[in-house]
């Protein structure tokens, strides 16, 4: 995995997934892993991904060799590190393989760091997201789908694509109804009870109340499916095909037309 070394893009796209603001690491966390590496943390006032960026540009052009940064990703990405907050892992690990993607690794769901054989340049993974787009418009899609099919989320797998899209489900419950919740707690509160926030049907018959309540489980196997697993569990693992991203998105369309067209009864 020495190979050849990591260009100030790279680096740059490296350090702003390990130091994003809401899913990252956190200043204390980044300082002690840098100590741990051995690495000079050279510019400890400054935001952290500049301060991760300019100490993994000093540690690359003092020694000639990424072997630093590679220890400092495998250190950052041990899963026992996240004991205490497992929802942390998944998201970060998510964006990191984003910016890995292109430089032909992956962080694997245990914390171990492998090359790969994947999108390691801009314009496959644009190929890859506008496959997935066309493919995805020959079936109609909702356009909301559409816009998760985008080069940075598939460079790694499709299964982000999936995700993001899963969230905007909740998002645009959220929209519609004013509520703060999330996955089954969003669904029961929108669409439970006698008098749910959001209808999508005229809910007069037994028939349509059934399909109300059916509609109600489809959201919550598809949030449990896709959020709770990747919010609680440090493990996860998916290597989705096109195939499976096509047809998952094609059924988060089919909950985008229904979440349309739903009235507050």
């Amino acid at each position: 995995m020495a190979g050849k070394l990591f260009n100030a893009a790279e680096l740059a796209a490296i350090a702003d997934a390990l130091a994003d603001t809401s899913e990252g690491l956190t200043g204390s966390e980044i300082e002690f892993i840098l100590s741990e590496c051995g690495m000079t943390d050279v510019s400890p006032d400054l935001t952290k991904r500049k301060r991760l960026f300019n100490a993994f540009v000093g540690s690359q052009n003092s020694r000639q060799d990424k072997t630093r940064i590679l220890g400092f990703i495998r250190k950052a990405m041990k899963p026992p590190r996240y004991v205490r907050q497992p929802e942390r892992y998944e998201p970060l690990r998510a964006n990191l393989n984003r910016a890995l993607a292109f430089v032909g690794m992956l962080v694997e769901s245990d914390g171990t760091l492998k090359t790969r054989d994947a999108a390691r340049t801009l314009p496959e993974a644009e190929r890859r997201a506008r496959e997935l787009r066309d493919d995805l418009a020959v079936r109609n899609v909702h356009p909301d789908v559409l816009r998760f099919c985008r080069a940075e989320l598939v460079a790694d797998n499709y299964f982000h694509a999936v995700l993001e899209a899963v969230k905007s489900v909740s998002d645009k419950i959220r929209g519609k109804t004013g509520l703060s919740e999330d996955g089954s707690a969003l669904v029961d509160q929108a669409f439970g009870g006698a008098a749910p926030l959001l209808a999508i049907n005229a809910l007069a018959t037994d028939s349509q109340r059934s399909e109300q309540k059916g509609f109600a489980n489809l959201l919550r196997g598809t949030f449990g499916m896709f959020r709770n697993p990747t919010a609680h569990e440090a493990r996860i693992h998916w290597p989705m095909t096109k195939e499976d991203a096509e047809d998952l998105l094609s059924l988060v369309s089919l909950i985008h037309r229904r979440l349309d067209a739903a009235v507050k009864p």
